[in-house]
């Protein structure tokens, strides 16, 4: 099984955890989680799709997470603090899936499933720095610090409020 350490998902800044049992509770119905896996991404997909959509480019709109949509009204609109609040939201979920995934990765029996979840996990924590990495771009690192702890303990608040089930970004039980 491959080794997902637990202390790399403790070392994400998240101000609420996902307990263990959740990825027990989550693997009992392997389909079923990878049914969610693939809207969450596919929710992802939608704001890659909307920036398509505004350079020229076309793609049919995924769904829509109560989550998402939850942090997506945290975005400040208009000037310089809304495409700063957009990076945050970005690796907040990012974050979030990380931690989930390698939840997934260290409590998964299955060796095949354990070793995809071990990989999700790497990619979404590359994810999810490369969006803080932008966002101390575009903002000074004192505006940057000061807004992700506002953030995070929205996004803290945010998940607590979702409905416990086997997605990558629902509440926990």
């Amino acid at each position: 099984m491959p080794d997902v350490a637990l202390d790399r998902i403790a070392a994400l800044p998240l101000r609420s955890r996902t307990p263990l049992d959740w990825g027990h509770s989550a693997l009992s119905d392997p389909i079923r989680l990878l049914t969610g896996i693939a809207k969450d991404e596919a929710s992802h997909l939608s704001q890659v799709t909307r920036l398509l959509i505004r350079r020229g480019g076309q793609m049919d709109r995924g769904h829509q997470s109560a989550y998402a949509r939850a942090l997506r009204a945290l975005v400040r609109k208009g000037g310089e603090g809304e495409l700063l609040d957009r990076l945050m939201v970005s690796a907040l979920i990012e974050a979030r899936s990380c931690e989930r995934f390698g939840i997934l990765a260290a409590t998964s029996p299955d060796e095949e499933l354990a070793a995809f979840y071990n990989a999700l996990f790497s990619s979404e924590l590359g994810h999810y720095k490369a969006f803080l990495r932008l966002a101390n771009k575009v903002a000074d690192k004192v505006v940057v610090e000061a807004r992700w702890g506002q953030m995070l303990d929205h996004e803290a608040r945010i998940v607590s409020e979702q409905p416990p089930g086997p997605r990558i970004h629902s509440g926990v039980a």
